[in-house]
């Protein structure tokens, strides 16, 4: 892994593109500027409507630069790798191979058992809805292969040795073992590698071109990227470690993959539209379950569903891995905002962030 550390002032100079006439291009820019100077070296947003699109960064891509974040960047898109797994999944129970209220027992013998995990009680559902009793697994210590990358059966093993904290179905509790369990179910099912799976049936045919399930020990971004980062600030000094290269397979079909703020706006875009599942599977995924402490939020399968102070529903889904958190929540009436920023430091001042894009 490469390291960079930088010290020095923290940078806030803001970048804007054309707005739609009618959004509030000063919301929006003081409310990125404000998220950054909380989580990172950088923050950028595109977002839009129908009429078109824009876009704005504060700080910088890379630290020790000042080059403003873009929407053509590629970053990590950490957990938003899930909604491609559950559209997959989806996929399946559309050809009648996968039926989402069977057991994964009959698609994966023997495999989801132990610590109270009974694999003929949790259903495919359970596992989209992360309503499966498997727990938060905040610090995965998964046995990796001597090349330093992981099986995807290492993960599900490592994550299924925390013992079940609910009955099936009773409770909402995130958890990335969810999603490496149901990669595992495409690769049964299908006979092939997921990320060929979410490749042929979603990027391809979508022509997402700065998207990609990168192969285990592909450490490298494309170009041009955002640098990710890990560190603190403590103003007006940051200091912080490049982080942008680490093993995609440590997260796989729950956190794995790389897009650009374009290129995952136009994938939640296609799915709100119908163009990947049928309309009866598209409506299995917006059945939400509340989550507990946010009255704002309900969870679908693979999709969040967020309610805006103006009163605005959007659907998307959010990502954390090591060196990048993001956000894309897009409108039933063609509103869209994507954010990025270059480290993990999570921030309230994100929701702030997307209600400006969509309320103004």
């Amino acid at each position: 892994m490469r390291k960079t550390w930088w010290v020095g002032p923290a940078v806030a100079a803001v970048l804007a593109f054309p707005l739609p006439a009618h959004a509030e291009t000063a919301d929006v820019q003081d409310a990125l500027t404000a998220y950054q100077a909380e989580v990172g070296p950088g923050a950028g947003v595109h977002g839009g409507d129908h009429t078109g699109s824009w876009e704005f960064s504060a700080g910088t891509a890379t630290v020790g630069t000042d080059r403003p974040i873009t929407s053509t960047d590629h970053y990590r898109i950490g957990s938003q790798t899930k909604t491609f797994t559950a559209v997959v999944t989806m996929q399946l129970v559309d050809e009648g191979k996968v039926v989402l209220d069977e057991p994964i027992e009959r698609y994966l013998p023997g495999v989801v058992t132990g610590n109270g995990h009974d694999g003929s009680v949790i259903t495919v559902r359970h596992l989209l809805q992360h309503t499966s009793g498997i727990p938060t697994n905040d610090l995965p210590t998964p046995v990796p292969r001597l090349d330093g990358t992981f099986a995807l059966r290492e993960l599900v093993r490592d994550g299924l040795r925390h013992p079940s904290v609910s009955a099936p179905g009773a409770e909402f509790h995130y958890s990335n073992t969810n999603y490496e369990i149901l990669g595992l179910m495409v690769e049964a099912v299908t006979g092939n590698p997921v990320g060929q799976e979410i490749t042929d049936r979603i990027i391809r045919p979508l022509g997402l071109h700065d998207t990609t399930y990168p192969e285990a020990g592909d450490r490298s971004l494309p170009d041009p990227l955002v640098h990710g980062y890990v560190g603190g600030r403590v103003p007006p000094l940051f200091l912080w470690l490049d982080a942008t290269a680490f093993e995609p397979s440590l997260f796989g079909p729950a956190g794995g993959m790389i897009s650009t703020q374009q290129d995952i706006t136009r994938f939640y875009q296609a799915l709100l539209a119908g163009e990947l599942t049928s309309p009866e599977s598209l409506a299995e995924m917006r059945t939400t379950v509340p989550v507990e402490g946010a009255p704002d939020l309900a969870v679908g399968l693979g999709l969040l569903k967020r309610t805006l102070p103006c009163g605005a529903v959007t659907w998307g889904h959010d990502g954390m891995v090591p060196g990048f958190a993001s956000h894309t929540d897009v409108t039933a009436d063609g509103r869209h905002v994507a954010t990025v920023t270059n480290s993990n430091i999570g921030s309230a001042k994100v929701n702030d962030v997307i209600t400006a894009a969509i309320c103004g």
